[in-house]
């Protein structure tokens, strides 16, 4: 039975006082720290090794993680692609500003849950180790919300479903995060980040290709994607995620309800470079979500048909995304670990980005259209895999609270998701009458958001090189 330090009335450690900030002891990496292979599945089993060992993580165990990462985001992001927008199409036609309210509302329910969840995981202790049953329990709850969203009678309804599957789902894929720091030395962190990366954009367009092949049914849509996600995500967690208990050191301090609001936030003075990346990481998504939210509309009307009209076209050129995001992420964080330098990834990738959206706002036709597209496929998969590089390499006390600063770094991703499509929704109504929308301003309003993200990183991180 999983065990989760409770209630405890005394206070936890301010961050000045944690290994790693400024002024604290340096002190030897814990328990957890390295890993070494051991049988299990297909060779996969990794536990932790103590002394601060800095072993490489098998191929094995970086194969299950990576096949893991595809399932949780092609359950989890198909919805966005399609399933929400053709479902939206069906119960409220003429009214797609409801997509971005929807989406919205989920990601603002994942800005709250994602620190928690990263708080209870440092401080679980069960037979499958720390991760691994928040991985199974967000899959399960992810897989139910997708039911529910399949057969949502109103939009309301279907904007609930989505709450609870992007907590699901979102608890699930977060975990991902908490284990490469735990297990990935730094040695391999841009090509692992670069590989997980490359799922994450990968995952969006397998998922897009289902969907399309899928949307005669609102079940299939939903639930084939969402199934394809919880067999994979429990695979990894029941084989190579797992830990063994005797590896792991002791939960750290009891979490208390007085602490739980505390630990949502940091010092920005006491660990500066995490705060520049938390700034920068929010600043790109935000340009990214408005740029994505409503592409599909805008391919549509340049189409000149409905989103059923043009599924096959959007699976079709979403195949060529992924050898963009591939290039982009498996190129990028490959390069990282070789050349010993992260940052100017992350400035290359907000130029693309900010060219292709550019190109997009102006674009005269459709084929200009899904060129700029793989343009932004690209700077996504680059921008992806080294900003997760970076923020593992200047996480503050990784050691221990993992979970918890993966959390903070998680709300960047979540408050932008939650905002962005509330911006696009009136970005799209400015200046425009009758049934146009603003695509250009819109457009245009995300290549400087993400540029500026991204110059946020590049220029003022200074722990990584």
């Amino acid at each position: 039975m999983a065990q989760i330090d409770g209630m405890h009335h005394s206070p936890m450690k301010d961050d000045a006082q944690a290994p790693g900030a400024p002024g604290a002891p340096i002190t030897p990496l814990p328990v957890g720290a390295g890993a070494v292979e051991q049988p299990g599945a297909a060779g996969a089993q990794v536990i932790a090794e103590p002394h601060g060992s800095t072993a490489r993580v098998s191929r094995g165990f970086i194969t299950l993680m990576v096949l893991a990462a595809v399932g949780a985001n092609i359950a989890f992001i198909t919805p966005i692609a399609i399933s929400i927008a053709l479902r939206v199409q069906q119960l409220a036609p003429g009214n797609e500003e409801y997509q971005g309210l929807i989406i919205g509302l989920g990601a603002a329910g994942a800005l709250v849950t994602a620190p928690l969840a990263g708080m209870l995981s440092d401080r679980t202790r069960t037979r499958l180790g720390r991760r691994s049953p928040w991985m199974i329990g967000g899959a399960i709850l992810g897989l139910g919300a997708l039911v529910v969203m399949a057969a949502a009678p109103s939009v309301p309804v279907l904007a609930l479903g989505w709450l609870f599957a992007q907590l699901g789902w979102g608890t699930a894929a977060g975990t991902f995060l908490f284990i490469q720091a735990d297990r990935v030395p730094e040695s391999q962190r841009g090509s692992v980040a670069g590989l997980m990366g490359f799922a994450q954009m990968a995952a969006p367009v397998l998922g897009s290709v289902i969907g399309a092949a899928l949307v005669f049914s609102n079940y299939l849509v939903f639930l084939v994607p969402g199934g394809i996600g919880f067999a994979l995500i429990v695979l990894f967690a029941l084989t190579a995620a797992r830990e063994n208990p005797r590896a792991v050191e002791p939960a750290g301090e009891r979490l208390t309800f007085a602490a739980v609001l505390p630990n949502y936030v940091f010092n920005p003075r006491l660990h500066p470079d995490f705060g520049w990346n938390w700034l920068g990481r929010f600043l790109f998504m935000f340009g990214l979500t408005l740029n994505t939210t409503f592409t599909i509309f805008f391919v549509a009307q340049k189409a000149g048909t409905d989103i059923a009209g043009i599924a096959g076209l959007i699976a079709l050129v979403s195949l060529g995304g992924v050898g963009a995001a591939a290039l982009g992420a498996l190129g990028g964080g490959w390069l990282s670990d070789r050349i010993k330098r992260r940052k100017i990834f992350i400035l290359i990738a907000g130029v693309i980005f900010a060219v292709a959206a550019t190109v997009m706002a102006f674009a005269p036709d459709l084929t200009t259209v899904v060129i700029a597209g793989l343009g932004t496929q690209l700077a996504i998969g680059i921008f992806s895999s080294i900003d997760n590089a970076i923020l593992l390499d200047i996480m503050p006390n990784r050691e221990a609270e993992a979970g918890r600063y993966s959390g903070i770094s998680q709300i960047a991703i979540s408050l932008a998701q939650a905002l962005a499509p509330l911006a696009a929704a009136a970005i799209l109504l400015i200046g425009v009458t009758g049934t146009d929308k603003n695509y250009t301003l819109l457009f245009l309003v995300a290549a400087v958001v993400t540029l500026l993200g991204a110059l946020s990183i590049s220029t003022r991180v200074k722990g990584s090189r």
